[in-house]
């Protein structure tokens, strides 16, 4: 494309390469869920750019939502990483690199809306992948979860399940920064040493345990001031009556749940709830949104302090975007998912 920089007229008929959702899952996602298209794309027209993804995210909540946000025959929903490489507005010169929700493709033109500037002083030994992990959504998201829902406290105890992911990573480590104590449930022993270099108090292997309740007390013998949720099912059930009094539950995800055809059936928390006199409270993190780039900076100075480890688990291709995709909803990965283009 650089060659093409000099030459906008060339870029009349780019072609862009895209995944969209055949079906609506049904279960766990299936290669046929899935096909690849070719789009043309038109010239962009005044204050539009055209846009060159660099890398795709691949999240869990691409599958609870794509059934409610999207149809059928629709690009699969996603944010990336992208190079601008035409641009028809001044916001956004040609060569300044974005995050967008442009879904799965490889080439977006776009009016702007929903395209957020990389920080302007981005570190150039920082890859920009990080724009779609730390220092993107899961980071905000992991941020946002213990200052704004929990109001966790220096010296109290955490329990966040999911711990080895984009966001469960991220949850421990700025959980130790703030001096707490933290305890870490993961899928897998190399998760779990992961979770131990990350500087987790307590780590476990919830797959292999014999007994979910006896190492959640074992870890915590006075109990969980706050517990990070992103797993729900069977694990939410266990970990709730290990809660202290007035103890205080954020509910970001249930990946345990997402591919269920029959919904799963309690046990019901409402009792412990209320004799413990529980807050739980469910959140996504586009409420605070405007707290973006003051938040963005607090995730990169920890960065750049060696206070964060952004773990990533790097696919090569871009149409290896459902094979990463479906990896990532079995625990395939240790920290962020990501598709380089």
């Amino acid at each position: 494309m650089e060659s093409s920089d000099r030459c906008p007229k060339q870029r009349a008929m780019v072609q862009a390469k895209t995944w969209v959702l055949t079906r609506h899952f049904e279960g766990f996602p299936k290669d046929s869920n899935f096909e690849l298209k070719l789009e043309q794309l038109p010239e962009p027209k005044d204050g539009e750019v055209l846009l060159e993804a660099l890398f795709l995210s691949v999240d869990p909540y691409m599958r609870p939502f794509s059934r409610v946000r999207m149809k059928e025959g629709e690009v699969m929903i996603g944010t990336q990483v992208a190079k601008v490489i035409q641009s028809i507005n001044p916001a956004f010169p040609v060569g300044c690199h974005v995050v967008g929700r442009c879904g799965w493709r490889t080439h977006t033109v776009s009016d702007g809306t929903g395209l957020t500037c990389l920080l302007s002083d981005w570190p150039q030994d920082v890859s920009m992948s990080l724009a779609l992990g730390a220092i993107g959504m899961p980071g905000l998201t992991a941020l946002y979860g213990l200052e704004e829902v929990l109001g966790l406290q220096a010296g109290e105890t955490l329990l966040v399940n999911a711990a080895a992911g984009a966001v469960g990573s991220i949850v421990g480590q700025i959980a130790k920064i703030k001096g707490c104590r933290v305890v870490g449930s993961s899928g897998s022993n190399d998760k779990v040493a992961f979770l131990k270099e990350l500087g987790f108090d307590e780590a476990f292997n919830y797959k292999t345990v014999n007994s979910l309740e006896e190492v959640l007390m074992t870890a915590a013998p006075n109990g969980y001031d706050c517990f990070f949720e992103n797993v729900g099912g069977l694990f939410s059930s266990v970990a709730i009556p290990q809660m202290k009094q007035f103890g205080r539950i954020a509910v970001c995800g249930s990946i345990s749940t997402y591919n269920d055809t029959n919904p799963q059936t309690g046990p019901y928390p409402h009792l412990t709830m209320i004799f413990k006199q529980l807050k739980m409270e469910g959140f996504m993190v586009g409420r605070w949104e405007h707290k973006n780039p003051e938040s963005l900076r607090r995730l990169m100075a920890w960065k750049r302090e060696g206070k964060l480890q952004c773990r990533e688990q790097v696919t090569e291709g871009f149409e290896n975007m459902p094979a990463a995709f479906m990896g990532m909803l079995q625990g395939e990965n240790i920290g962020k998912a990501i598709v380089k283009v």
